[in-house]
């Protein structure tokens, strides 16, 4: 897929990202009792990895990473791990360390080994350059247009002052939904697109966000954002594209299988 090209207002050209990676992601614990969530490998490389790479597609390079449980291994990855996954060459009298290709600038903020997301997220208050910035989980992966995204929010403050905006999909089913007819079964589907929307993370918001989180009381930032939905100031876009976390095992399995045979949130070209 060819690198996109943003059409928004020069506001919204250089966001930060904020990504969670502090949680001790307890659904995985076949894994994450031994890393971090956003360290579990897909492929080559950890979950977290596709992430930037789908963000600097679009020319996102300021990454925010709010360290938490295992966050020391987290930081050793980028620091040490990754750049020795390169191809190089050393001179023995003079050892440099290996250049990656990916111009990432990545900040480790230390939010706590327990805290809930939303500290997490008021912990990088003083380290973010951009207003508005962008939010984002340590475990999804999508072929999210960003652009798209960030034009809707812009639309989305002008006509309804929102401070935040959201992408929604609808997931599937987990299992066949049964439609019954008396005694027999009418109708078998086997994992069906829902009804429902549910938010999976790539969020647009203005900084006003950190006026609806106390430092005096820790909560998920699932709960500021129902505040702020309940203060009609939360927008949406729609993605009707690729969507997949990395929850489970059986999503863990099934993530790297789609790497092998069809990477579909796969956007960048290298």
């Amino acid at each position: 897929m060819p690198r996109k090209t943003s059409t928004v207002s020069r506001k919204y050209e250089n966001l930060d990202v904020v990504i969670f990676c502090g949680g001790r992601g307890t659904r995985l614990s076949e894994r994450t009792h031994q890393m971090p969530k956003p360290l579990l490998e897909l492929g080559d490389f950890p979950v977290l990895w596709h992430i930037l790479k789908i963000y600097s597609h679009f020319n996102f390079n300021r990454f925010l990473l709010t360290l938490g449980y295992k966050g020391d291994m987290i930081s050793d990855y980028f620091l040490n791990t990754y750049p020795l996954m390169q191809d190089f060459s050393i001179r023995t009298t003079d050892i440099i360390r290996p250049q990656v290709k990916e111009d990432w600038e990545l900040c480790f903020v230390q939010t706590g080994l327990e805290s809930k997301t939303a500290t997490r997220l008021l912990k990088c208050r003083n380290t973010l350059q951009s207003n508005p910035f962008m939010v984002t989980y340590g475990d999804g992966v999508a072929d999210i247009s960003l652009p798209s995204l960030i034009k809707r929010h812009q639309h989305l403050r002008k006509e309804h002052g929102v401070i935040g905006t959201i992408t929604i999909t609808r997931p599937y089913s987990k299992y066949g939904i049964v439609k019954l007819d008396g005694e027999i079964v009418e109708k078998f589907q086997e994992k069906p697109l829902l009804d429902n929307f549910v938010n999976v993370g790539f969020m647009v918001l203005e900084q006003e966000i950190f006026d609806y989180i106390s430092e005096d009381k820790d909560v998920m930032f699932e709960d500021t954002l129902e505040d702020v939905a309940k203060d009609r100031k939360l927008g949406y876009y729609i993605h009707e594209g690729f969507w997949h976390a990395m929850d489970t095992y059986k999503d863990y399995v099934d993530l790297n299988d789609m790497w092998r045979d069809n990477p579909k949130w796969k956007i960048w070209n290298d």
